[in-house]
C-alpha cells in the first residue's frame, strides 16, 4: 500500500498571504526581508541619480522663467533678484514660427517612426526565423553599424540627397533616419523569444509567412514595438545636426532647428535658450507621460529588466 503526498502549496497562493511589491515586507513566513542593506543601497543610488539627472532639466526651466539680468548675473542663483517672468517665452514665441516649426518635426518624427517599425521589424523577423544565404554575415554587417558614428555618413548622404534633388524636402529629413540597426538587433532577440509552436500552429492552419508574422509575432510583440518607437521618435524629434544642414528654407525647418534661428541683437540670452529648451522638450515629456508604462513594458520584455 503506498501513500501519496500532498505536494505543499506555493507560498505565493497560501490562503492570507499579502500579495503586491511592498506588502511582502509582512510576509515574514516567506523569509524574505524586504528592506535588507542591498536593497537600500539600491534605492538610494537610483535616488541620486534621478536628481542628477533631473538637477540640469529644473535649472532649465527655472532659468527660462528668469529675466536676462537675473539669468546672467553673478554669483548664481536659484531664485531671481527681480522675480520670475515670462519675458523668455514671450520673445521666443514672436520672434520665432513655433507652429510650424512644430508640425514639421511631428510630421518628420511620426513618418520616421513608420517607417522604421516596418522596416526594420521585418528585416528582424527574417533574420530570427529565415534561414537564408548570407544570414550570418548581414547580422554581423547590422551589428558593426552599430559602431558607426552618424556624423561620418553626412558627406555621403548629402550628395546623395542631392544627386536625387530631394534637399529642401521632408524626403530629405526622413529618408537618412530609417535606418536604426539597433532597433533591428533589440526586434530580433525579442522575436526570438517567441515561442516557435504558436507559429507552427498557425502554419498547420494554413498562414503563410506573411499571415503568421502579421496575425501571431506583431500582436505578442505590441510592447516591444511600442518602446522602440518611442525611442525612434525621440531621436527623431531631437535630431539637430542633419535637418540644420539639409535644409534652408525656413518653413521646413524642424523645431530644435527652428529654435536656433531665434537670437537677440544682443548676442547669447541665456533665458531664451534655456525657454527653447523647455519648449523643445515639452512634446517628448508628454509622449512619455502618455506612453512610459510601453516604455517600461519593453525594457522588461527584452532582457534589459533582468529576465
Amino acid at each position: 500500500m503506498t501513500t501519496s503526498v500532498a505536494p505543499q502549496p506555493n507560498a505565493a497562493y497560501r490562503p492570507g498571504y499579502t500579495r503586491g511589491y511592498f506588502a511582502r515586507a509582512a510576509n515574514l513566513r516567506t523569509g524574505e526581508r524586504f528592506w535588507s542593506v542591498g536593497r537600500i543601497v539600491a534605492i538610494l543610488a537610483l535616488v541620486v541619480m534621478a536628481v542628477a539627472w533631473l538637477l540640469p532639466f529644473l535649472w532649465a526651466v527655472v532659468t527660462s522663467f528668469k529675466s536676462e539680468t537675473s539669468a546672467a548675473a553673478t554669483p548664481v542663483s536659484w531664485l531671481p533678484s527681480d522675480g520670475f517672468t515670462t519675458d523668455a517665452y514671450t520673445s521666443v514665441l514672436r520672434e520665432g514660427n513655433i507652429p510650424l516649426w512644430t508640425w514639421n518635426s511631428l510630421v518628420t518624427a511620426t513618418a520616421i517612426t513608420a517607417i522604421t517599425l516596418v522596416v526594420s521589424s521585418l528585416a528582424a523577423y527574417a533574420l530570427a526565423r529565415i534561414d537564408f544565404r548570407g544570414r550570418r554575415w548581414l547580422f554581423l554587417l547590422i551589428v558593426a553599424s552599430i559602431i558607426v558614428p552618424p556624423p561620418v555618413l553626412i558627406v555621403p548622404l548629402f550628395y546623395e540627397m542631392l544627386n536625387l534633388n530631394l534637399v529642401d524636402t521632408y524626403w530629405a529629413i526622413i529618408l537618412p533616419q530609417l535606418v536604426h540597426p539597433a532597433m533591428v538587433f533589440v526586434l530580433m532577440k525579442f522575436f526570438q523569444q517567441v515561442p516557435v509552436e504558436l507559429e507552427d500552429a498557425a502554419r498547420i492552419d494554413g498562414a503563410g509567412r506573411v499571415r503568421v508574422f502579421w496575425s501571431v509575432v506583431l500582436p505578442l510583440s505590441r510592447p516591444i514595438l511600442a518602446a522602440v518607437g518611442i525611442f525612434v521618435f525621440v531621436l527623431a524629434w531631437n535630431n539637430f545636426l542633419w535637418p540644420f544642414i539639409i535644409t534652408s528654407d525656413a518653413s521646413l525647418m524642424t523645431l530644435p532647428v527652428g529654435l536656433q534661428t531665434v537670437k537677440s541683437a544682443y548676442g547669447l540670452q541665456y533665458a531664451q535658450t534655456m525657454a527653447s529648451a523647455v519648449l523643445a522638450a515639452l512634446p517628448l515629456i508628454v509622449v512619455f507621460l502618455f506612453f512610459q508604462r510601453q516604455i517600461i513594458r519593453g525594457f522588461s520584455t527584452t532582457g534589459f529588466g533582468g529576465q
